[in-house]
């Protein structure tokens, strides 16, 4: 069976996208077998893997609206254990669309369950809102990462989406659990930077990942070349630290 975890943050430029698409490379690195669900219409995650979403026929959209089996959506990436289900901007109507539809808030549950046995996880990239697509993550989801930036305003909104975390938990999913909270755009030379990440240990104590993702020139570059980190630059500092959360990812999840 495989392990579902939602990266979600409704706000938006926290590096979700990027901890999404480069954990998912780096674990599949390490011989799990990974699929990614970008379920934000905008796709980044869709393009980091070097897909191009004007050449996609099917996208996760119609996973949503149109009953679409996943294995028909499922694109092999270049790159080690990867797969993605991916998205383009038809996902945009996709939150209108849901509105009339029963069940709706389980619609993606429904539609990746034939997947659970293919896979050692799947990652759901979220989009950075709190409507019927990112509920329909939780939903799906047995965890959710959040990553933060280590920025004044980074614990605005959280309480926001611990609130909706808890309602899914008690209407939806009762299973869902925190997986871990990663801290993004770290530079610790920065006061600001020690004082925000007291304050997230104190908010998610014994919650808060080891690993801190760094501003890092590579990590930004790599997307347009539409591809992880870890295959544009190995040995730069965004890949090598990736790479050290997915260690620390997987340790947790070893199996008891």
């Amino acid at each position: 069976m495989s392990k579902i975890v939602a990266i979600v943050n409704q706000k938006g430029g926290v590096g979700k996208t990027t901890t999404a698409v480069n954990l998912a490379a780096a674990v599949g690195a390490k011989g799990k077998k990974v699929l990614l669900a970008d379920i934000d219409a905008q796709g980044n995650a869709t393009s980091g893997f070097g897909i191009n979403k004007k050449d996609i026929a099917l996208s996760t959209y119609d996973l949503l609206i149109n009953k679409v089996k996943a294995e028909d959506i499922l694109v092999k990436t270049a790159y080690e254990n990867v797969w993605v289900l991916p998205a383009n901007m038809n996902l945009a109507g996709a939150e209108v669309e849901l509105v009339d539809i029963p069940k709706r808030e389980s619609r993606l549950k429904m539609a990746i369950a034939p997947m659970d046995e293919k896979f050692d996880y799947i990652f759901l990239d979220c989009p950075p809102s709190l409507g019927i697509i990112t509920l329909n993550g939780l939903v799906a989801a047995d965890t959710i990462l959040v990553p933060i930036q280590c920025e004044y305003y980074a614990l605005e909104g959280l309480s926001q989406l611990m609130t909706t975390v808890r309602a899914v938990k008690r209407k939806y999913n009762e299973h869902l659990e925190l997986e871990g909270v990663l801290l993004t755009m770290y530079d610790g030379r920065l006061n600001l930077t020690g004082q925000v990440v007291e304050e997230v240990k104190k908010y998610f104590p014994k919650k808060v990942y080891t690993t801190a993702i760094p501003r890092n020139v590579r990590l930004s570059e790599a997307p347009s070349y539409g591809q992880p980190v870890r295959y544009y630059d190995k040995t730069s500092k965004g890949a090598l630290m990736y790479d050290q959360l997915a260690s620390e990812f997987l340790r947790n999840n070893r199996k008891k």
